[in-house]
This record gives C-alpha cells, sequence and structure tokens, in this order.
C-alpha cells in the first residue's frame, strides 16, 4: 500500500498584469490559506518521505508557507499538468517513498479524483471533493499498489479531504 498526498497551491495574486501565469505568486489570503493548510497537514499525522512539486511561483510560495520543512524536487512537468502526465510523474519519482506528497495545479490534480478512485470506491469525501477542487485544498489517497510504478486507474479510494474553508469560514468563496 502506498499513501498519495495532493496540494493545490493556494490563491494567487491576479493583481499584475505584467507577470506571466508562471510567475504569479499568491496574494494575502493565499498565504494565510497556505499557512493555515500548512498546520492542518502537520497535525494530520502522515510523515511524507518525498514532496514533488510544480516549480510555478505560486507552488513555490505555497509550500514555503506550508510546509518549510520539507524539501521538493521540482518537475516542470507539473506546471498546470494533466492527470496522465501527474501520474507519469509520480510514476517516474515515486522511488521507495512509501508516502508520496504532490503540490501542483488544476485542472490535473482535481482530474486525479476520477483517476485513481474507481466507482465502486466513490465516498462521502470523494463526493465534496469532485464538487470542486479548490485553491490550497489537501487530499489523500490509500493506493492498493507496492511499487509507484504500479499506478493505475483505479486503485485509490480517497480518505481525507480538507478544504482552507472547512478550517476557516473567512476563506470560503468570495462574495
Amino acid at each position: 500500500m502506498k499513501t498519495l498526498g495532493l496540494l493545490r497551491h493556494a490563491k494567487s495574486d491576479w493583481g499584475h498584469s505584467d507577470k506571466r501565469d508562471f510567475d504569479r505568486g499568491l496574494n494575502e489570503r493565499g498565504t494565510k490559506g497556505a499557512e493555515l493548510m500548512g498546520e492542518h497537514i502537520r497535525a494530520h499525522g502522515t510523515r511524507w518521505d518525498r514532496l514533488v512539486a510544480s516549480p510555478a511561483q505560486r507552488v513555490r510560495q505555497t509550500l514555503a508557507a506550508a510546509l518549510p520543512e520539507l524539501t521538493p524536487t521540482f518537475d516542470e512537468r507539473l506546471y498546470l499538468a494533466s492527470a496522465e502526465t501527474i501520474i507519469d510523474v509520480v510514476r517516474e519519482r515515486g522511488g521507495d517513498a512509501g508516502a508520496l506528497l504532490l503540490a501542483g495545479h488544476n485542472p490535473g490534480l482535481g482530474d486525479m479524483l476520477f483517476a485513481l478512485v474507481a466507482p465502486s470506491n466513490e465516498n462521502a469525501l470523494f463526493d465534496k471533493a469532485k464538487a470542486k477542487f479548490p485553491t490550497a485544498s489537501f487530499a489523500v489517497f490509500e493506493l492498493a499498489i507496492d511499487r509507484w510504478e504500479d499506478l493505475t486507474d483505479g486503485c485509490g479510494t480517497l480518505v481525507h479531504f480538507t478544504r482552507p474553508r472547512d478550517l476557516d469560514e473567512d476563506l470560503g468563496p468570495e462574495d
């Protein structure tokens, strides 16, 4: 059994139109959400053996605010990656890790729900996550595999899902 965590970057700053999408950082709300989610991830109790992340600035800033104790391996393929690409990266980068945390972007991270969870394994957490995988959301899957190379569609069960608004209602959708 392997454990895969997914962390979407926190709320990004759209106020600087002179920056490329890749270079956009976090806004103030995003930094607050990242810090709060970092506390939650540490309290969750999983010891992450490896962290693989998109090198985009908003992902870097999310990780610096949320999980400064972890050293990420950056993989350019994760920038705006599809679920298929994410699965390829996990297969290649998982190595001997028992628990792998991946940080990146939607729609690929949200699409991972549908790739990893077979209809027979859908549960209330899946229903909550499939409705929307908002910024700074954190999901954990238990995977019925022994090697990352064996990661395939339908091998997982979603066992944890938390959004920033679940921890602080002020971080919910803006009106």
